[in-house]
């Protein structure tokens, strides 16, 4: 039976000393799982290694009787560990109270389309929430075109559509905003 054997049973036993001698025997062996894991992840990733073990370790040692059969018992509910707090820190940078992976717009760059009288303006914003209400997407796209001054290419990225389609719902969103604008005569 190997030390670290040794001292996930004493530990399980209720010897506190045990959890103290644990760590610097798998640290290392824990900071290559981190490591390991880290590779896989996106570059710009800002947890290190090491954060990850720490992190880890507070997870299996920190949270109620948790009891490990073994060595391999424990490297695996580590290794456990560690992938769900890099699923919950992938998830969080995802949600969309986050930017929902949304790259940062300077303002200053953006030209903004030219300014409308209020009457039309109002009125396209009228016809547009008739769009939203019928077709959201195609509603989005004229949102970034018209009012943020979007290109093409740079709605169909920010929507994640291929430009061919961003070509076709803007040519259907501004006719059909182009019937429900016209004057009536």
């Amino acid at each position: 039976m190997t030390e670290v054997t040794q001292l996930l049973r004493a530990i399980d036993n209720g010897d506190s000393k045990s959890a103290a001698q644990l760590l610097p025997l798998v640290y290392e062996e824990l900071r290559r799982l981190a490591a390991s894991k880290m590779a896989h992840e996106p570059a710009g990733q800002t947890l290190q290694a090491t954060a990850l073990v720490h992190e880890a370790w507070l997870r299996l040692t920190g949270g109620g009787d948790v009891q490990f059969s073994g060595r391999a018992h424990f490297f695996g509910a580590a290794a456990e560990a560690m992938r769900r707090i890099l699923i919950d820190r992938a998830r969080s940078k995802a949600a969309q109270r986050h930017g929902g992976g949304m790259a940062r717009q300077d303002l200053d760059q953006i030209e903004i389309a030219a300014p409308l009288p209020n009457d039309e303006l109002l009125a396209v914003n009228d016809a547009l929430e008739q769009l939203a209400a019928q077709d959201p997407q195609k509603a989005e796209l004229v949102k970034l075109r018209f009012f943020a001054g979007l290109t093409i290419e740079q709605a169909a990225d920010t929507l994640g559509i291929s430009e061919p389609t961003a070509k076709r719902w803007w040519a259907y969103a501004r006719a059909w905003l182009f019937d429900k604008c016209r004057p009536e005569k």
